[in-house]
Parts: structure tokens; C-alpha cells; sequence
């Protein structure tokens, strides 16, 4: 059932920065330049809801620089409460455009979109991307394959699950861009995570958003922590009592949209026995490749080929 509903966005539409949807604002202090988006897909609702009521409180950064991006407006235009996967995107997924030639290409208008969104991001230090799911699950945190991202998913405590993965067939997701995308030894001073905060019809997908964004900010230096707390009352949640790394070995990719599952999965199922068959991937099964394999965020919604449907992971203590 979805029932959050679209934000206006009103007033903060325009953003103050000569791209639409964009607002940057600078500290008379040295600090990381952070930046917070959402709307990377148009029907994903809960980062617009918290980058607008950060807008609305008035926050501004301490130290550093804070950038709020609202992505896909386009797609977001679009929504619809009767067809919400419609709004996804208006041509192609905004989040697998993150390369030169694509950019350069323009021919979509998501490749358009990310071309405009392309200097901020290039110009960012730390980025936290804000995501919802197409099926009801747990929060996720994707952290990418490098340590210092799986450390400050650490440092961040919450949420609970921490998903190590290389990203999709398909294209270059905004959170593996560049810098971000770059070994440690390269880049020890980036960091990118990519928060699935729930089901994109979930009301409490707001407040996972919320969560992660006041641990981000005061975690980056962007905010003190006792003004984070006065500025946004109640935002901050208890920490996970423990959090679990999902190392993805597998991505799953669909041949056609026939692909299906063998059960309705929701994510983070542990199949026991490697062997097991968990799909039809036009006529060839899908089997779990070891034991005590955990799928990460099953779904046929979206699915086509070169798509990934599920991702297959080994489950560990993070410390």
C-alpha cells in the first residue's frame, strides 16, 4: 500500500544555484563539502520530504558546505498515486548514467540531468544518496566495495544491514562516480553511501531518511552535534543494536521481463543450502551458489534485460 504522498516543493523548487532543484549553501568555516540528494528516481519520496524540511528549518552549515539536490524532477512530475513505478524515470534510470560518454551524450533527458548534476557531485567530498525500495524491506546501507565507506557505515551505526557491493551491469551508479568510485589510496578523504530507507510507499521510509541524515551530517562536521539535535528535534533513532556486513559475490541479471522468482521474496532471506533453486531466468534456474546465502532486494518490478533483479551475499559481523 503506498502512503506517503508527493512533497510540494514549492518555494525550494528553483534552488539558488542556476540548476533547478539544486541549493548550495557555504560556511565561513574549513569543512568538507557535503552533499545530500534525492529524487535520483522520481517515485522514491522519502529523501524529497527531509532535503525540503531541512530547507524548511532553515540549516545551514557550520563548517564546510552543505549541497541539497532534488535529481529527477522531471520524473517526479510524473507521479502518479495509481502507477507509482511509472515515475521512476522518465527514459532511462537516472542512477546508471554516472559516466563521461553518457553524460556527453546527452541524449536522454536523464543523461541531461546527470550532466547538470555532474559539477556538484564532482565538487563533493562526502555524499550521502537517498533511496527508497521497490518491495517492503529493512533499511540498507550500499556502501560500494571500498573500506573507508564500509567504515563510515560503522561509524554511523545504523542502519542495521551494510550492503558491499560493486554496483549493477547496467551503468555507473552517482555514488561510485569519480572520486567516489576511486581505491582508498587514492581517495582516503571521499565518502559515498546509498541509503535504501524502505519501501518507497512507507511512511516510515521518511523517518529512516531523517535518521541517516542527521548521523551524516554531524558525523561529516557539517553540523555539531547539540545544534543538530536543536535545529531537528526527534530525528535522530536509537542506534542498531548490531550491524551485519552483506558482502554481494552475485548480481543476478534478467535475460527478458519474464524473469520470476520461486517465492515472493522481500530481501535478506537466508537460503540455507547452496544449490537451491530461486528463479527462472527465461528457462534457466537460478541457483544460490553456498550455503547460507542472503538475497539482497528481490524484485521483478523493474525487470528487463540487463537489469539486476537480486543480489546474492555472504552475511558477517561488521566490526
Amino acid at each position: 500500500m503506498f502512503e506517503l504522498t508527493p512533497p510540494d516543493l514549492g518555494k525550494w523548487r528553483a534552488g539558488n544555484t542556476g540548476v533547478e532543484g539544486v541549493w548550495h549553501f557555504d560556511s565561513s568555516a574549513p569543512g568538507r563539502r557535503v552533499m545530500l540528494s534525492a529524487l535520483v528516481h522520481g517515485n522514491e519520496l522519502c529523501g524529497a520530504w527531509v532535503l525540503k524540511e531541512l530547507l524548511d528549518a532553515g540549516v545551514r552549515p557550520e563548517r564546510g558546505s552543505l549541497t541539497l539536490a532534488f535529481c529527477n524532477l522531471d520524473a517526479f512530475d510524473r507521479f502518479d498515486e495509481s502507477d507509482t513505478d511509472a515515475s521512476r524515470f522518465v527514459e532511462e534510470d537516472l542512477n546508471r548514467q554516472w559516466s563521461p560518454a553518457r553524460m556527453a551524450s546527452a541524449s536522454t533527458r536523464e543523461r541531461q540531468r546527470a550532466a547538470e548534476l555532474e559539477p556538484f557531485v564532482k565538487r563533493t567530498d562526502w555524499l550521502l544518496d537517498l533511496h527508497s525500495m521497490h518491495e517492503p524491506g529493512l533499511p540498507l546501507s550500499l556502501a560500494g566495495t571500498h573500506p573507508r565507506n564500509v567504515a563510515l557505515a560503522r561509524q554511523l551505526r545504523s542502519p542495521e544491514h551494510v550492503v558491499v557491493d560493486a554496483g549493477h551491469q547496467d551503468g555507473v551508479r552517482m555514488r561510485d562516480y569519480g572520486p567516489f568510485g576511486m581505491p582508498d589510496h587514492d581517495q582516503p578523504d571521499t565518502r559515498s553511501l546509498l541509503i535504501e530507507c524502505g519501501y518507497h510507499g512507507d511512511r516510515a521510509s521518511v523517518g529512516v531518511a531523517r535518521d541517516q541524515c542527521i548521523r551524516f551530517l554531524t558525523v561529516a562536521g557539517t553540523l555539531a552535534e547539540a545544534s543538530a539535535r536543536r535545529s531537528l528535534p526527534g530525528w535522530k533513532k536509537p542506534d542498531a543494536a548490531r550491524q551485519w556486513a552483506l558482502n554481494v559475490t552475485d548480481a543476478v541479471v534478467a535475460k527478458s521481463p519474464n524473469f520470476t522468482f520461486t517465492h515472493p521474496f522481500q530481501g535478506l532471506e537466508r537460503i540455507p543450502q547452496a544449490g537451491t533453486v530461486i528463479g527462472d531466468n527465461d528457462g534457466e534456474p537460478v541457483r544460490t551458489p553456498y550455503d547460507n546465502c542472503v538475497l539482497v532486494m528481490p524484485s521483478t518490478r523493474q525487470a528487463r534485460q540487463g537489469v539486476t533483479v537480486v543480489r546474492l551475499a555472504r552475511c558477517e559481523a561488521l566490526t
